[in-house]
């Protein structure tokens, strides 16, 4: 089957075409997606470090990881519809800059709550910035060009989140000037300062040809759905699972629902809400949003538990931790490169491919886990995150690419925040649920029984991800 691609002229708040997005301006915009995702892993392998210096309990631990994810799910929608309405690329730059100043503060926090507070920031600037990479794409970019710029987004997504588990790991045991864990905040400042020097240059100014006023209610009640649900999982298990988690829990199918409900009204009237149901119309968002979620649950949960269980059950250092995963990084890349020439030959049917090989590589590492426990580092794990790291390029990539394909141009910004929503909601979902089952399988199971009970309920996971991706569109448009 080979892939059709169809080009659409696009809109601005001009009647001309908007420039065209350069190679520069391609490298500017996928060095930004890359600080969000690589700054949710690159803590992972630094939070035994940052609890002993700062004295912080698990339960404020946990915060430092949840509180980044959350507010940058909650605030990922608006980011996108406040770049279709002010121009992308001054929300791109703005977003930039914060992330910047919210890495200096979280690197120079003097206490745990302070850090805490620097991440919740952070997280929030993030989602200024994030969404305006994929809407600047599609508003500049049109067939194989933009194909080409949707695969190397999908690329860098995907090793960013493997990569900031490594970087994390090299920077604590460097401990680079005496900093510790805070190299892992700081390092950001010097990519910031030089994004924008590249941004300034080279990301052309997009925006929506009808921008629409914020919705305001749906910004609300989006927020309350998103921590409702993310919160109680994030902290219940360290906090004893107090009456507030489970009214939190409780809440939320009815924030959910108050919300859909405001935005069909909404949607009907004929105004733009910030998540509009009209858009699920389109086959290709829906499915693939749809097929987003297992498969970033599963990845989030087993990057933090891997984590856990090779520092404080294998006994490795933050270095050795970080590299066993690098087989997964590796290959990752080099399948991720191939990705667009198979999709071209074989259209989305390598996506279920790809969910049978990381299947094997997972079924693999959890092998290794069980048989060399607690000798399990880079050489047990290689073959397994080798498969898995392959199967997961032929997913991700090709995903993050057609759930986007036919949205219209001037509908980018929300596509956009959209999508990135799901997932991120999905990566922090996939650390409160995965997490906290393996941390509260592992005093009465012990860890190894904890991790491969862990580890099978991923397979799970990945069963439900093949079979949701027999249901994708065979060809993206």
């Amino acid at each position: 089957m080979t892939e059709t691609i169809t080009s659409r002229p696009v809109r601005t708040g001009t009647p001309e075409a908007s420039p065209a997005l350069g190679g520069l301006g391609l490298f500017t915009v996928l060095l930004a997606a890359a600080l969000p995702l690589v700054d949710f892993f690159i803590v992972n392998v630094a939070l035994p470090t940052i609890g002993a210096d700062l004295s912080a309990s698990e339960a404020v631990l946990e915060l430092v990881v949840a509180g980044y994810g959350v507010a940058y799910a909650v605030l990922l929608v608006l980011g996108g519809r406040l770049g279709d309405l002010f121009g992308r690329r001054r929300l791109f730059l703005g977003g930039m800059a914060a992330f910047g100043l919210t890495s200096l503060a979280c690197g120079l926090a003097p206490d745990a709550w302070s850090l805490v507070a620097a991440r919740v920031a952070q997280g929030a600037s993030a989602a200024a910035m994030l969404p305006q990479v994929l809407a600047t794409i599609q508003a500049t970019t049109s067939g194989p060009r933009r194909a080409k710029a949707m695969g190397l987004y999908g690329a860098t997504a995907g090793l960013s989140m493997v990569a900031g588990q490594i970087l994390g790991g090299v920077l604590v045991a460097a401990d680079i000037a005496g900093t510790g864990w805070r190299s892992v905040f700081l390092v950001n400042v010097p990519v910031v300062l030089a994004g924008l020097f590249l941004a300034a240059r080279a990301v052309p100014e997009t925006r929506s040809a009808r921008p629409e006023p914020v919705d305001v209610p749906g910004t609300f009640l989006l927020a309350a759905s998103i921590l409702t649900l993310l919160v109680p999982l994030t902290e219940g298990r360290a906090a004893g699972w107090p009456l507030w988690t489970w009214l939190s829990l409780a809440a939320f199918p009815f924030a959910a629902a108050a919300f859909y409900a405001v935005e069909r009204r909404a949607d009907r009237a004929g105004r733009t809400p910030l998540v509009p149901p009209s858009l699920f119309a389109i086959v290709s968002l829906r499915r693939g949003l749809l097929l987003i979620v297992p498969f970033s649950i599963g990845f989030s949960g087993f990057m933090f538990v891997i984590a856990v269980a090779l520092q404080q059950g294998a006994g490795l250092g933050p270095v050795a931790a970080g590299l066993a995963l690098a087989p997964l990084a590796v290959v990752f890349f080099l399948f991720s490169l191939a990705g667009p020439r198979l999709v071209a030959r074989y259209g989305t049917r390598v996506v279920p491919t790809g969910a049978a090989l990381q299947g094997v590589g997972l079924a693999l590492m959890t092998l290794a886990a069980w048989r060399s426990w607690p000798d399990l580092g880079l050489v047990e794990l290689l073959p397994g995150a080798a498969v898995a790291g392959a199967g997961q390029a032929l997913q991700l990539p090709v995903v993050l690419r057609l759930v986007l394909s036919e949205v219209p141009a001037e509908r980018a910004g929300v596509g956009s925040g959209v999508m990135v929503t799901t997932q991120q909601s999905s990566l922090a979902l996939g650390v409160a649920t995965l997490g906290t089952l393996f941390l509260s399988l592992t005093p009465g199971m012990g860890m190894r029984d904890a991790l491969v009970t862990t580890l099978l309920v991923q397979f799970a996971g990945v069963v439900l991800t093949g079979l949701l991706s027999l249901r994708l569109p065979r060809t993206i448009v």
